[in-house]
């Protein structure tokens, strides 16, 4: 008798608790990204509203899924989940889960208010955003320590995925900015924007660290050739995020400082993001170039596809908040250009992820390898990776 399609790649059913890592919080961020992308653009389109309102439902469901799958991995699964603390690919995914609560919550401020009503979504979003920095705060400590004291790194293996835990604190002070109007009066608000730019400059500074690592790591030694490689759009994730966080932070600053501190850190959003934009755009170009090389050599499908859409939405907001403190209409079009490749990129992502799921190819443990090598010339046809 022919076996049901349904998880027809597991031996049983429960198998898809046994390896479930914390870069299966990424679908949340790539789908909650879309929302708050499509909530924002500067250019109104007919259905984008409900579209918005859709797909951060589709958001918010998908993390309290995962979140429960979790629960049960940790509690069935202890020793496999405590080993991903230790995994040198794993690990950095740990940020994953911070930003899936952050974004979700960013969403609700945006578009559930007619679904939650204002209040449920004022307090939802913090309830989200209070664990979401918590908890990113924690990563962009705690994995860093664990890398530099526990695991083996060779001199090729930087990679995007080490940006994954100190992104949350950005990803914090952009969605940060949305709650300043409802700090509360006193030094509530000034506190806030304070402390948004502090978690700025940490997610920043530590990027900058990583970026330029990540660069002479591919000078040096090239690609990887593996299903690691769209990790490298990563990349686009703080930079984008940055944009989007000094934008919002510069417009809600006269709710929570002096006239000309405020005009000061409106001034910076353009200063700031405009040269961070031009090198955002060099690399979406570079990592357009080495992602088509190795699909070209049959890269497979794997999770690490998900860093297809959210740094892609990051660039999306990014780009609209500098149309909006600018008002060039060349922003604006850019805006739309790159939701449109965001909109692609996620329904390509989302079914095969989907497909996927549904066979439980995605749920096997991943296929014993020897270490992820970087190397220059023709791409490599063994594409498989330890990094699910």
């Amino acid at each position: 008798m022919k076996r049901p399609r349904l998880l027809s790649a597991l031996q049983s059913p429960h198998q898809v608790f046994g390896h479930l890592g914390p870069n299966w919080f990424a679908p949340v961020m790539g789908t909650g990204i879309v929302a708050t992308a499509a909530a924002t653009l500067p250019v109104r389109i007919p259905g984008l509203s409900v579209f918005a309102r859709v797909v951060w439902v589709l958001a918010a469901a998908t993390l309290l899924a995962v979140v429960l799958a979790m629960a049960v991995h940790w509690i069935r699964h202890p020793a496999t989940a405590r080993s991903h603390v230790y995994n040198p690919q794993m690990a950095h995914f740990y940020g994953a889960a911070p930003m899936a609560l952050l974004t979700v919550g960013a969403g609700a401020l945006l578009t559930g208010k007619p679904l939650l009503g204002e209040h449920v979504a004022i307090r939802l979003d913090w309830v989200l955003w209070t664990a979401g920095t918590v908890g990113g705060l924690f990563t962009a400590v705690v994995v860093p320590y664990v890398m530099f004291t526990q695991h083996n790194v060779e001199s090729d293996g930087a990679f995007g995925g080490w940006l994954m835990p100190v992104v949350p604190p950005m990803v914090s002070a952009a969605t940060g900015a949305l709650l300043i109007p409802h700090a509360g009066s006193g030094s509530g608000p000034a506190t806030l924007l304070y402390g948004c730019y502090a978690m700025f400059g940490l997610s920043l500074f530590a990027s900058i660290i990583i970026i330029t690592m990540i660069w002479s790591r591919l000078t040096h030694f090239g690609s990887s050739g593996t299903a690691r490689v769209p990790t490298l759009w990563i990349v686009l994730g703080p930079l984008g995020q940055s944009i989007t966080a000094a934008g919002l932070l510069g417009s809600a600053a006269p709710l929570a400082v002096t006239p000309d501190v405020a005009a000061g850190l409106r001034v910076f959003a353009v200063i700031f993001g405009v040269p961070i934009w031009g090198f955002a755009v060099l690399w979406i170009a570079l990592a357009t170039a080495l992602t088509v090389r190795t699909l070209r050599a049959g890269m497979p499908f794997a999770l690490t596809w998900w860093s297809l859409t959210f740094p892609v939405g990051t660039f999306v907001t990014g780009t609209t908040q500098l149309a909006v403190h600018t008002d060039l209409p060349a922003f604006r079009v850019g805006a739309v250009a790159a939701f449109a490749g965001l909109l692609f990129t996620w329904c390509l992502v989302a079914i095969r992820t989907a497909m996927g799921s549904i066979r439980g190819h995605l749920f096997l443990p991943p296929p014993a390898a020897a270490p992820i090598k970087a190397g220059k010339g023709p791409a490599r046809r063994n594409l498989n990776s330890p990094t699910p």
